[in-house]
């Protein structure tokens, strides 16, 4: 059952919300075909049912407008698509805005070749008819979420796109087919077949414009339309209408799945920005695989919007999820890794390694991702425990500034020196403060504290010299041998801000 939202306001009267959908603008997207000139009459001429609440109305005159694009493909006879377009919407008066677009060129500077033209053309047909609807939305002083943009797509059109989703390999969003309504494109048509809609238009005796192409199966929907379409009619004449229904309730069981999968990301994410998302990676492989593919697929559309998703690489970073790690490389390069019971998805991108550069004593650092690491020489207040006062102020800057004694890092007891910067190194050892003079790895220590091996180029080392020992792994631990002690009375600050 469809259902309709109340644009009414107190005591039965439209409310501020009618009153802009009464008055935002309707962009038909016309190209000269049967449907769209089928489109343009009964939008003019008859009652659509445009979405907006009314159910089958009306639209007045005033709201509507044409947009016809030239993709610049055939020559003469887009040159002649055009022109009937303009000389019919000037018949109807309605408003007509023609746009040129070299739709080869643009497929040929994105790589595209073949049936991607086909992609390209329609991705600008749609971003041009998003713009005239703003600017027709600017004008007439309404929201922009009031606008229309109608297509004419039919139910033969669903149906077709039903098997070109199947024979590509698809999910239930792909078998859904064609949606009634995404946004503020309506498709008003979708009840009709394109044989009702050509009937109509030889009744009313109006011509229209056959493209060519239509008729070339080297294209997947003319394959379609040509090759599949008639066998499969022959074994069920009412194939259009069946299949438009199983669209209809795929359609809404694919939205429901939609909601759901949106809840659990939601619930999954434990860091997001910068270019990476990291989600709970045991309760993703916990999670029922039709929610778990969803959750993965949004992941990765928002980290790259424009990301061409196939099946077999979500399968891919379930695989690594249920194995609790390993890595892999999905749509546009994004790698998916496990790590510490998180699953880390990240555009591609490289961390920028700290240093090499000596840093003097006093003096500061920038580092490569706008943080910057400085160093200052204090000394101990009168009558304080130097070890006091060092472990007081690591607490209260959280580790991401530490006192440390100057002497033992090398710095003279004048008061001048420098130290040496940059990223982990195989191999490195430290005694971190804590351990009692034991050793540790430096790559356990990040192991540890969950850092990524993505992200360890950035993490700063501080250094007595290129080969001296390790001071300062920032902010995780400092040096056991280099801390304040009794004795210490020229205190050096290291701090990462």
């Amino acid at each position: 059952m469809r259902r309709y939202a109340s644009v009414r306001g107190r005591g039965g009267r439209p409310g501020p919300a009618a009153d802009d959908e009464a008055r935002a603008p309707v962009v038909l997207m016309v190209s000269g075909g049967a449907d769209s000139t089928a489109l343009l009459l009964l939008a003019v001429g008859s009652e659509l049912d445009i979405d907006d609440g009314r159910g089958r109305a009306r639209i007045a005159r005033e709201r509507l407008h044409v947009l016809h694009v030239n993709h610049q493909l055939r020559g003469d006879d887009a040159l002649g698509d055009e022109a009937f377009v303009c000389g019919l919407c000037a018949e109807l008066g309605v408003p007509c805005t023609v746009r040129r677009v070299d739709v080869a060129g643009l497929a040929a500077q994105a790589g595209s070749a073949g049936g991607n033209i086909e992609n390209v053309g329609r991705e600008e047909r749609y971003r041009l008819a998003g713009e005239l609807a703003n600017r027709l939305s600017a004008s007439l002083g309404t929201p922009r979420s009031a606008a229309r943009i109608l297509t004419a797509h039919t139910a033969s059109d669903r149906a077709e796109t039903f098997f070109m989703n199947a024979i590509r390999g698809t999910g239930t969003s792909g078998l859904s087919s064609i949606p009634r309504r995404r946004n503020r494109i309506v498709r008003p048509l979708l009840e009709r077949t394109h044989e009702e809609l050509c009937e109509l238009l030889s009744l009313k005796g109006i011509a229209w414009r056959e493209d060519a192409t239509n008729a070339d199966t080297r294209y997947l929907r003319s394959f379609v339309r040509h090759e599949i379409m008639p066998v499969a009619l022959g074994r069920n004449p009412q194939l259009v209408s069946a299949l438009s229904n199983t669209c209809e309730i795929l359609s809404d069981e694919d939205a429901y799945l939609g909601q759901v999968a949106a809840r659990s990301y939601r619930e999954l994410v434990r860091r997001s920005g910068e270019g990476v998302v990291a989600l709970d990676a045991r309760r993703l492989g916990a999670a029922d695989v039709s929610i778990a593919r969803r959750v993965v697929r949004l992941a990765i559309l928002g980290l790259s919007p424009a990301a061409r998703i196939e099946s077999a690489q979500v399968a891919r970073v379930l695989r690594i999820v249920a194995q609790g790690c390993g890595s892999c490389n999905v749509s546009l390069g994004i790698d998916a890794r496990v790590e510490y019971g998180l699953l880390f998805l990240r555009v591609p991108r490289r961390t920028a390694s700290v240093g090499p550069a000596w840093i003097d004593v006093p003096g500061s650092m920038r580092l490569p991702d706008g943080r910057t690491i400085s160093a200052r020489l204090t000394s101990v207040p009168a009558g304080s425990s130097p070890e006091e006062v060092a472990r007081a102020h690591a607490l209260e800057w959280g580790g991401r500034s530490v006192y440390l004694d100057a002497v033992a890092c090398g710095v003279s007891p004048s008061g001048r020196g420098r130290l040496w910067v940059d990223a982990p190194a195989a191999g490195d050892v430290m005694c971190p403060l804590g351990m009692h003079g034991q050793s540790k790895k430096l790559s356990d220590l990040l192991n540890e504290a969950h850092i990524p091996a993505a992200d360890r180029p950035g993490v700063p080392v501080v250094r007595s010299g290129p080969t001296g020992q390790v001071l300062w792994v920032s902010p995780l631990r400092c040096d056991e041998r280099v801390r304040c002690v009794p004795t210490t009375r020229l205190v050096l600050e290291l701090a990462l801000s």
